[in-house]
């Protein structure tokens, strides 16, 4: 991936250009030696668009300039309901017939739609507008409980800050688990909000702000390769087990269990990544045992062997 191109209409939404800005604009990284991209704002009639948050904003460029994008961005607007462009739903069906990836949040989701991409199709939008979603496009299967649904190349976000969890996705399916918390890093957000699956990202597991629990999050963080069971968990924290699991779920919004394991799938992704050591060394020093455990919940999570993951992102020593 290596041009990303973000389309605007009449009155864009400033925090959901801004976020794909701040993904995929910034010239220059002198903290990390991530990717920069050849990126491009690009509209219908250039020139300049009106705004709605007391600003206008001048795009340059016309949509031929996102003709050849890796990636194509759709940036929401204000009013969804009306001033839909056919040569922005003309850009987007010639996009995907190429192959290029789309990426659509919030209300840009119908953008999706009115260019009929959403048939038979997962996809998401902001809690505000999935009814209508589902009432205008009956065909597409609308997911209103998650933050982000990858189907195909195709990718649809929920509203507001979810744009930041759904293009770190992306990040990380294309350019592996180190470049994508490095650009969270940067951005000071959460580098991982997920469900765990290949292709459809169920419900994601919200980060955890309880003062309570935080200690003890950490401290699984630094302890994978142990035992942790509930019971184990309970005493680190001074509970009951049946408290600490209630507890727990209430404040992370997941199980123990489950909260593990996606900390061990990550810290396998890293170990991946960075070293060469042998799948079975990877598996002990996450937790996960042995080599064929590791291969069953790496496989289920990512959609890909541990194998095939380190031959796509195995970084340079």
């Amino acid at each position: 991936m290596k041009k990303v191109a973000v389309v605007v209409q009449d009155q864009p939404e400033p925090f959901g250009l801004g976020a794909l800005c701040e993904v995929w604009a910034e010239p220059y990284h002198p903290e990390d030696d991530n990717p920069v991209f050849d990126f491009v704002v690009v509209t219908p009639t250039p020139g300049r668009l009106k705004g709605r948050a007391g600003f206008d904003l001048v795009v340059e460029h016309g949509l031929e300039e996102a003709a050849d994008a890796d990636l194509v961005c759709l940036a929401p607007k204000f009013d969804h309901r009306s001033g839909w462009s056919p040569e922005v739903s003309e850009l987007l069906r010639a996009t995907h017939e190429r192959g290029a990836m789309l990426f659509a949040h919030c209300s840009a989701t119908f953008m999706l739609g009115e260019a009929g991409l959403l048939d038979g199709r997962r996809c998401t939008t902001h809690w505000r507008y999935a009814t209508e979603l589902a009432e205008r496009f009956p065909e597409a299967i609308v997911d209103r409980d998650v933050l982000y649904v990858q189907d195909g190349s195709i990718v649809t976000g929920a509203g507001s800050a979810a744009v930041l969890d759904a293009a770190l996705h992306v990040v990380r399916q294309q350019f592996g688990a180190k470049v994508a918390a490095t650009t969270a890093r940067r951005m000071v957000v959460p580098p991982h909000r997920d469900g765990g699956q290949a292709q459809f990202i169920a419900r994601a597991v919200p980060v955890c702000e309880s003062e309570a629990l935080a200690p003890l999050l950490a401290w699984i963080g630094a302890n994978l390769a142990e035992e942790l069971d509930v019971e184990t968990l309970a005493r680190q924290v001074h509970m009951s087990g049946r408290t600490f699991a209630r507890r727990f779920k209430e404040e992370t919004g997941t199980t123990p269990y489950s909260w593990i394991l996606g900390e061990r799938v990550r810290a396998a992704q890293e170990l991946l990544e960075q070293t060469d050591h042998s799948i079975d060394w990877v598996a002990g020093e996450v937790g996960f045992g042995n080599a064929a455990t590791l291969r069953h919940h790496f496989g289920r999570s990512r959609g890909v062997s541990p194998q095939e993951y380190r031959r796509t992102f195995r970084t340079p020593a």
